[in-house]
C-alpha cells in the first residue's frame, strides 16, 4: 500500500498534488510519503511483536537525511555500509547503540570512526576485517561488539546482481568454516562476539529462502553455543520484496515473514536484528518527470522525458521494470499505444520501457514513475553534467524540498583548475 492516489482526475502524495509540487520545484524531481514510509515500518516491527527485536532500516536504500529522521523518531535503528552513511545516521540523530555496520570492505578509518562514535556492532564479513578491528579496538582501549556474518549457500532466486547468499558471492565466510573462524574471534583482543550475521540477498518474493538460511543458522547457533560462545543476538539481513508491476503476485508481507523468523528461531531466546530498505521505501517514492517530445520513429513512437539514467540507473542496470503512470488521470476506456519510453542522455541504455502501453501524451505532459523511493536518488549521478533532481518530503498537506537541485556554477565550481593552466 502506498498514499500516491488518484483524486478528481489528478495524482497526489497524500494530500498534495503532484502537479503543484512540480510546479514550485521543477521537473524531474523524487517525492517521498511520511504516511507510507510509517506505515511500512510499523508492519516491521508490528510482524516481530513479542520478541526483542530492533528493526534496523538499510540506508543504501535511500538515505536522505528527512527519512533518516522520519524513520528514527518511529524507533528505528540503521544498517550502514560505510564511513559516509554512519556520519549521515549520527547527523540524523540515530544514537551509535542503534547503529549496525555492515559491508566487505571496513577500512581502518571506518572502524576507528564508529568505535569512538559508538556502534551497536559490526557484522564482520572476513578474518582480514575482523584482525583490523581488533587492531583499533586493542589501541583504543575500547571493545567491539561483533557478530559474524556466514554465508549458507542459498539461493535467494533474485537477480544474479542482487543475490548475496550462494557460495560464489563476495560475502560473509563459508558457513562450514564458522566453528574455525568463530575460535580466532574468541582469542583475539578487543573483540566481544554477540552473535551472528547473515542476508542472503535483495527482492525476494518467496519466504522459502530465508526459512532455509534461518534453519542453517539456527542449527550453527546450537553448535556455536556448545562451543562455549555466548549467540544472544541474530541479524537476518534484509531483503524481503516489493510488487513493482500492480497487479502482480505480491512478495509475502511483513506478518508472515515476522512468524516464519519466530517459528524458526523462537526458540533459542536470541535477539532479533533486521534490516529492511527497500520495502520501507520503495513503494514511498515516486520518480516525476515530464515529457520533452513525442517522437515518431521507424515503425516505434518515443516518449522523450525529462528524467534520465542518471536520475534512476535501475532500468538500465538491472532491467528493472516501473509502473509508469501519467499524473493526471486519462479517461475510461481511453485507448492506449505503445511508445519506447527514453531519456535524454546520449546512451542507448537511456531506456526506461520499451513498447510500454500509455495513454496518449504530448510534449509538457507529467509522468510518474512508481516504486522509486528505493535506489533511485542514492544511485543517481551527474553524468553529462545533468544536475542532480530535488528530493520532496510529503507530510499530509505539506511539503518539503530536503535535497535541492545545484546550479551549474555548483557543479562547475566543485572542480579545481590546476595552476599550470
Amino acid at each position: 500500500m502506498d498514499h500516491f492516489l488518484y483524486r478528481d482526475g489528478r495524482l497526489f502524495a497524500e494530500d498534495v498534488a503532484i502537479a503543484e509540487i512540480a510546479a514550485e520545484v521543477g521537473t524531474p524531481f523524487y517525492v517521498y510519503s511520511t504516511a507510507t514510509l510509517t506505515r511500512h515500518f510499523q508492519l516491521f516491527d508490528e510482524a516481530l511483536e513479542g520478541t526483542e527485536h530492533l528493526v534496523c532500516y538499510a540506508m543504501k536504500a535511500a538515505s536522505n537525511q528527512a527519512i533518516l529522521r522520519t524513520l528514527a523518531e518511529l524507533g528505528a535503528g540503521m544498517d550502514v555500509v560505510s564511513g559516509g552513511e554512519y556520519a549521515r545516521a549520527i547527523a540524523a540523530g540515530v544514537p551509535g547503540e542503534r547503529i549496525v555496520f555492515s559491508g566487505v570492505g571496513k577500512t581502518v578509518s571506518e572502524i576507528e570512526q564508529a568505535l569512538t562514535g559508538g556502534i551497536r556492532q559490526f557484522n564482520v564479513e572476513s578474518e582480514p576485517e575482523m584482525q583490523a578491528i581488533s587492531a583499533v579496538a586493542t589501541r583504543l582501549g575500547v571493545t567491539a561488539p561483533i557478530t559474524i556474518r556466514v554465508n549458507p549457500d542459498v539461493d535467494a532466486k533474485t537477480h544474479a546482481k542482487i543475490a548475496t547468499g550462494k557460495s560464489e558471492n563476495k560475502f560473509g565466510i563459508p558457513i562450514a568454516r564458522a566453528r574455525e573462524v568463530y575460535a580466532l574471534a574468541a582469542s583475539l583482543p578487543g573483540l566481544e562476539v554477540i552473535g551472528i550475521d547473515v542476508h542472503i540477498g535483495s527482492q525476494l518474493t518467496q519466504l522459502e529462502p530465508f526459512e532455509q538460511a534461518y534453519r542453517k543458522v539456527a542449527e550453527l547457533t546450537e553448535v556455536l553455543r556448545a562451543d562455549g560462545h555466548d549467540i544472544r543476538r541474530l541479524d537476518l539481513g534484509g531483503g524481503l520484496g516489493i510488487p513493482y508491476t500492480r497487479g502482480n503476485e505480491a512478495p509475502p508481507l511483513p506478518m508472515d515473514y515476522g512468524a516464519m523468523v519466530k517459528r524458526v528461531l523462537g526458540h533459542l531466546g536470541c535477539e532479533i536484528e533486521i534490516e529492511p530498505g527497500r520495502l520501507i521505501v520503495g513503494n514511498a517514492g515516486l520518480l516525476v518527470s515530464a515529457v520533452i517530445y513525442v517522437k515518431s520513429g521507424e515503425g516505434r513512437d518515443f516518449l522523450i522525458l525529462d528524467a534520465a539514467m542518471n536520475d534512476l540507473i535501475r532500468p538500465a542496470m538491472y532491467e528493472a521494470h516501473h509502473d509508469i503512470i501519467p499524473v493526471n488521470e486519462p479517461a475510461p476506456g481511453v485507448e492506449q499505444q505503445p511508445y519506447d519510453i527514453v531519456g535524454p542522455v546520449c546512451e542507448s541504455g537511456d531506456t526506461f520501457a520499451k513498447q510500454r502501453a500509455m495513454p496518449p501524451l504530448t510534449d509538457g505532459d507529467l509522468v510518474a514513475f512508481r516504486s522509486a523511493g528505493a535506489y533511485g536518488a542514492v544511485m543517481s549521478s551527474e553524468y553529462n553534467t545533468r544536475p542532480l533532481i530535488p528530493e520532496v518530503l510529503v507530510k499530509g498537506d505539506q511539503f518539503a524540498v530536503i535535497r535541492a537541485r545545484p546550479s551549474y556554477e555548483d557543479i562547475i565550481n566543485r572542480d579545481s583548475i590546476p595552476e599550470w593552466l
